[in-house]
């Protein structure tokens, strides 16, 4: 019991930790409700900043900076930001898979605070379903299961928008490029371990069985993958290529035409705009593009003899077209190295920028 008592210092903190994650809960399963996942990230950044006083407090570490003495001759503190807390209780492990979890939506709060994007709540949910299941076992770890918050916690009904639907409402909603480029970034950063761990974003299949003929089964129930033995494995993998989206009979499902690769590299880049014959025209385009792939060899000329001689790990030649598609490794490359700046003293012509231009659409 003495390990995790609870001081009057600390209290205060932890019922605001676990207050702001309930009401977070509560708000995201509302069914009325539209602006779910920018309500529930700041509700649990806020309940997470309280947690980790809490932790600091109990520790005798005060999770302040004193700043300089107001009129009045008292000095006031500034208590530490989760940044700051993450920072101090992770010192040294920065691939940790919470942290990398709990990183993530700290600037993406600053994105969608004052945004309404409802269609963001299906992109990000695995990586906020475990900021809660984190967060519920970190109260666990240093105050007790008693202090846990999954005993009041239960799965909420909802009806899941089909993928047509969603995709559409997406499509509609040009607000959230930047988001969701901000998300795609983030998660590319990231190492395989963390991207695989269900401490960054947790994933399951739902799939609907018989009754159960026991009254006493629980009418859902989570299994841990790493917890199943080799044969259980086996079973639950058969499965789950049952209910993958299929795609290999599709050409090119995941390439990218020319036009397409210049959106995706714009978007990513300060992209200035120069004049050029009397026109201004975005730095990067598509003769800019047509530069890059001739300096990286990416593929052959026109009219080459043979045509599908590509680097494949950026582009593919689509003989039934007679053209070419690019990866998202291409992409990425081209990104990365736009940013080291020789790259644009190669490809373009020394000419002085305008200022920013609007992205192609």
């Amino acid at each position: 019991m003495e390990k995790h008592r609870i001081g009057r210092a600390v209290k205060p903190y932890l019922d605001k930790a676990k207050d702001s994650a309930l009401l977070a809960v509560e708000v995201y399963n509302k069914p009325a409700v539209k602006f779910k996942s920018s309500a529930y990230i700041t509700l649990m950044v806020i309940a997470w900043t309280a947690l980790f006083h809490a932790i600091f407090l109990r520790r005798r570490v005060k999770p302040h900076y004193k700043i300089e003495p107001v009129e009045d001759g008292l000095a006031n503190v500034k208590h530490w930001d989760l940044a700051e807390c993450v920072k101090r209780y992770w010192p040294k492990d920065t691939q940790n898979p919470v942290r990398k979890n709990i990183e993530m939506f700290i600037p993406l709060r600053n994105k969608v605070e004052h945004v309404y994007l409802p269609e963001l709540d299906t992109i990000i949910f695995g990586e906020c379903q475990a900021l809660l299941l984190n967060f519920d076992s970190m109260l666990g770890e240093h105050f007790g299961s008693r202090n846990q918050l999954r005993e009041s916690l239960t799965f909420s009904l909802q009806m899941f928008p089909s993928g047509s639907s969603f995709a559409q409402a997406v499509k509609d909603n040009k607000g959230i490029d930047d988001v969701k480029m901000f998300i795609t970034n983030y998660r590319n950063m990231l190492g395989a371990g963390v991207m695989q761990s269900g401490q960054f974003a947790f994933k399951a299949f739902l799939i609907q069985v018989a009754n159960h003929a026991s009254v006493d089964a629980l009418p859902i129930q989570f299994v841990q993958f790493d917890k199943l033995n080799p044969e259980e494995r086996a079973k639950l993998e058969d499965l789950v290529s049952i209910v993958k989206v299929k795609t290999r009979n599709i050409q090119n499902a995941d390439g990218f035409m020319a036009k397409a690769v210049v959106v995706a590299v714009q978007k990513a880049i300060d992209n200035p705009s120069v004049v050029r014959q009397g026109r201004t025209v975005p730095l990067f385009n598509l003769s800019t593009h047509t530069r890059c792939w001739k300096l990286f060899s990416v593929r052959p000329r026109h009219g080459a003899s043979h045509p599908e001689a590509t680097n494949e790990q950026y582009c593919l030649y689509d003989n039934a077209h007679k053209d070419y598609t690019y990866t998202q490794a291409w992409v990425d490359h081209l990104i990365e190295e736009w940013s080291k700046n020789d790259l644009r003293s190669k490809v373009c012509p020394p000419e002085i920028p305008q200022g920013p231009t609007p992205h192609l659409q």
